[in-house]
């Protein structure tokens, strides 16, 4: 029997996170708990007012359905995923808080790191993560990047007013790479330009430069930009991989947005069959939230799994990173718990 208990929690960031569309100082999360046999499965969710994401409506949707997870063999998560999907489909981010509680406590059942269970070693080759630096003044974005020293790639939000003063600001302070995301903030006739200015400054590639459902506005632009442009807005379930492919360079799944770790596995799958990069995002989820997609990490091309490193108390412990690549978890399952 799989008895469903959830918890909330607001945690507080280090800094004021500010995007081009929003600025945050306290996240609200979700965990789930899922207790079968004297093992806890852990998965989380984060309240998103842009995705209509809200603790109430994520726990009233999990209480509707755990009556069928109390008479449930868990065999596969996979098919537990599909099994609920008709229910859980208006709300990805409480599936998703879910689902990777399942696949926590289906490696554990196994006696497994999850990733192992998936057929990687411990040492197989992963990237290493950005850390990332919201809008705000130069000086104090970079304090912020000099907080974490050494870090080998820094992601620079981007907004119309700020245009590339604060990468400008930064470089000469450090040899990292960087990442800029403008989340859908540019024009198109910005693009090209800026990416051309950013090429020559060790940036790495471009995210969401424009909103989510401006495809045919990127369409022209693919292969003609110097940077790999990557979706994020623009790619945030399973039927979005296929709209992305003639639009943009690379993909970041959010396994909030995709519902999580099943149909996450499937998308990183579509985007390599079809010449897709594959990046795996991140909320400013506690290390809960962060450990489900640290176990993708041998199948991706990037990361930016920061979210934990954002906040001032993590609820969790778990994953450590080391000048930003992760220290795979040797425990069964995800590998965390909660403090």
């Amino acid at each position: 029997m799989i008895q469903l208990q959830i918890k909330t929690f607001d945690l507080p960031l280090r800094d004021p996170f500010t995007i081009s569309r929003s600025t945050t100082t306290v996240q609200p999360t979700m965990i789930v708990e899922l207790h079968c046999d004297g093992l806890v499965g852990l998965g989380e969710a984060t309240a998103n007012d842009y995705y209509g994401a809200s603790l109430e409506n994520m726990s009233r949707v999990l209480h509707e359905i755990a009556p069928r997870l109390a008479d449930l063999k868990l065999e596969n998560p996979a098919e537990v995923w599909r099994e609920l999907d008709p229910i859980l489909s208006a709300n990805r981010f409480a599936q998703c808080a879910l689902d990777c509680a399942l696949w926590d406590l289906f490696a554990q059942q196994h006696q497994l790191p999850l990733y192992r269970l998936w057929g990687f070693d411990e040492d197989a080759p992963c990237p290493p993560t950005c850390y990332t630096l919201g809008i705000d003044t130069p000086e104090v974005m970079l304090r912020k990047m000099q907080a974490f020293p050494n870090w080998p790639i820094y992601k620079i939000k981007l907004n119309q007013e700020t245009g590339l003063t604060n990468v400008e600001y930064l470089r000469p302070h450090t040899q990292a790479t960087f990442r800029v995301d403008a989340n859908c903030s540019w024009r198109p006739e910005q693009i090209l330009p800026l990416a051309e200015r950013l090429a020559t400054m060790n940036v790495e590639l471009i995210e969401q430069p424009l909103t989510a459902e401006a495809y045919a506005d990127m369409r022209p632009l693919k292969g003609k930009s110097p940077l790999p442009l990557m979706a994020d807005e623009s790619c945030q379930v399973e039927s979005d991989v296929d709209r992305c492919i003639d639009s943009f360079d690379a993909i970041n799944i959010k396994l909030v947005k995709c519902g999580g770790l099943t149909p996450a596995r499937r998308m990183i799958a579509r985007a390599k069959q079809n010449g897709l990069k594959v990046m795996v995002g991140c909320m400013t989820e506690s290390s809960v939230g962060i450990a489900a997609g640290v176990h993708l990490l041998p199948l991706l091309d990037f990361a930016d799994l920061d979210g934990a490193l954002l906040l001032a108390h993590d609820i969790a412990e778990g994953i450590r990173w080391q000048a930003g690549y992760c220290v795979m978890p040797t425990q069964a399952g995800l590998g965390v718990k909660l403090i």
